[in-house]
């Protein structure tokens, strides 16, 4: 294990140099937190594959009065023991984690997309970002493809809410849509949505999940992109998150062999 140096003061100029990487959003982010245990040891167990690579680790924070965690032997960082007031700040929860590690965002990957692509499309809320991504690395699907006006995948909050999801398939960038010859869906219901027990889910697959408010409205779609429907009895719509995870178990169940 690495030096350890105990930091208690807000005032600390490597505490406010670390707030300051973190504030940066989206596009602009650089730097972010795994918060917690379970969260850490996730990453650990994939951090050799492509999607879980992207995550560096810097610096080992620790709450004082925790005892030290095995990784943190194992990966030789540099290791800040944090008071209660600061490691909640980072937190931003009412019970601060005993463990963080501050990690640095790599390049996104590049080139073809692969043969399932969740695409998001303007989630606002981090926890239905969570909640989409999940189902979708639950179901099989190997890249998310993030589309403007999401949450920020990455911010700590957000990561914490994937549990472990964002580790598991590249996530990349778009402004606009350019489809390729897969097949390429919209969850959406109306009169020109195809229902899902119709629709050809067969590969390659692009699933998109439109604002959790409005949908597509206002959004403008290349042509070859079709509507899907999700039929429902006594509501009129679905939550973005649950409507996605029901296509993505239905897109799995059937690829199935």
């Amino acid at each position: 294990m690495e030096s350890e140096d105990r930091i208690t003061s807000r005032a600390n100029p490597r505490f406010k140099a670390l707030k300051v990487s973190l504030a940066e959003g989206g596009h602009r982010r650089t730097r972010t937190l795994l918060l917690g245990s379970k969260l850490i040891e996730a990453w650990a167990e994939v951090a050799r594959t492509d999607a879980g690579s992207r995550f560096k680790p810097l610096i080992w924070l620790r709450l004082e009065g925790a005892k030290t965690h095995s990784l943190e032997r194992r990966l030789h960082l540099e290791t800040w023991i944090l008071g209660e007031a600061l490691m909640r700040d980072l937190s931003e929860a009412g019970s601060p984690p005993e463990h963080a590690i501050l990690v640095e965002l790599g390049p996104e990957t590049s080139g073809v997309l692969p043969g399932k692509v969740i695409v998001p499309w303007g989630i606002q809320d981090p926890g239905n970002l969570g909640a989409i991504l999940r189902s979708a690395a639950a179901f099989g699907f190997e890249m998310v493809l993030l589309g403007p006006g999401c949450a920020d995948p990455f911010s700590p909050k957000a990561l914490r809410g994937t549990m472990g999801a964002a580790f598991l398939m590249p996530i990349r960038r778009c402004e606009e849509l350019a489809p390729d010859e897969g097949h390429w869906f919209a969850l959406q219901g109306g009169e020109d949505a195809i229902p899902i027990a119709e629709a050809d889910l067969g590969g390659p697959l692009r699933l998109l999940v439109g604002n959790e408010g409005h949908g597509w409205v206002g959004t403008e779609l290349p042509g070859s992109i079709r509507f899907l429907a999700i039929p429902t009895q006594g509501v009129e719509s679905l939550n973005a998150a649950v409507a996605a995870g029901i296509a993505c178990y239905e897109c799995a169940r059937r690829q199935r062999p």
